[in-house]
């Protein structure tokens, strides 16, 4: 779940309300069921991983020490923490043999970010709260921790509640996007849903609502691929495109091959359709009607909300 809106406009309150490190003023928090104003402060932040810009890594001690903090609070075994402290590394692509010794000085600012990351699902949390965490990274290092997170989520399945104000970075990691104006949440939706029909002016223009590249890094191909039949015939040396890949990428494969179609194919490689450059014109295009809604639709469907 993605907070997305301009600076000022409550993202970093509403996360921090969740924990604890502000109190709400009326109504309530629900974490897993209960009232948050009903839990001990300390014991619901152990619950909750929690990873912020600048990484908040402890400079004295090291990386593997940093990691195992909540743990040790928690009273867990040794033997267990530094299991757990190897296998987390491990997942966050930090040879444990090779950074468990350094110190967060000895690390780059990519480095530093995964050890957050690692610290932060160190005692196995169902929620992850996290601010900008990859605001002040460079775009390589951040695109890589991007899919980390995607691929850590998809294995774990925790909520992540994750605050950004860059709407790519939203598009591409969110399941659900909640827009937020003033303190004020303006549009609760996919990323697909929010793209190709924002609720005003405001969130078309925080979105970029019509760039025609955006729509399409949202559409699959699945959506619009031609079927094949009996009579189409297929060449070997046509390029061919996954369809569960996004009309981006199709369109850029059709352009740097020159081809005037491409070859859709199925999770087994087996050629399923073709796709030209006129059906995804169609699907960039919001004014086709009817059947680009149904299209918009099915993408959405079968992607199961994922962006």
């Amino acid at each position: 779940m993605v907070l997305l809106g301009p600076s000022g406009c409550g993202k970093t309150t509403l996360l921090k309300m969740v924990n604890r490190l502000y109190e709400p003023t009326s109504g309530r928090i629900l974490f897993d069921g209960q009232p948050t104003a009903a839990m001990p402060a300390p014991a619901l932040r152990r619950r909750i991983g929690y990873v912020i810009q600048q990484a908040g890594l402890f400079p004295h001690i090291t990386v593997a020490e940093n990691v195992a903090v909540v743990p040790r609070l928690l009273k867990w075994q040794s033997a267990r923490i530094s299991q757990r402290v190897d296998d987390l590394l491990d997942l966050v692509g930090l040879p444990p043999a090779e950074y468990r010794r350094r110190y967060p000085a000895q690390l780059s600012g990519g480095e530093q970010q995964r050890v957050g990351l690692a610290r932060a699902l160190a005692a196995e949390p169902t929620t992850l709260l996290m601010d900008e965490p990859f605001g002040a990274l460079d775009a390589i290092t951040r695109a890589r921790l991007q899919d980390e997170l995607r691929r850590i989520h998809d294995r774990f399945g925790q909520t992540i509640l994750f605050v950004t104000h860059d709407i790519e970075e939203a598009v591409r990691l969110a399941d659900r996007i909640v827009v937020m104006r003033e303190g004020r949440v303006v549009q609760y939706d996919t990323p697909l849903g929010i793209v190709m029909s924002p609720a005003d002016p405001f969130v078309a223009d925080l979105v970029g609502a019509g760039d025609v590249l955006r729509r399409l890094s949202l559409v699959s191909v699945a959506a619009v691929d031609e079927p094949l039949t009996e009579s189409t015939i297929v060449n070997a040396d046509e390029p061919t495109v996954p369809r569960a890949a996004r009309l981006r990428a199709a369109l850029s494969l059709l352009l740097e091959s020159g081809a005037a179609r491409v070859v859709t194919v199925d999770d087994d490689a087996r050629p399923v359709g073709t796709l030209d450059l006129r059906a995804i014109q169609r699907a960039s295009d919001p004014e086709v009607g009817e059947e680009t809604s149904a299209m918009i639709a099915a993408s959405d469907g079968a992607s199961g909300g994922e962006p």
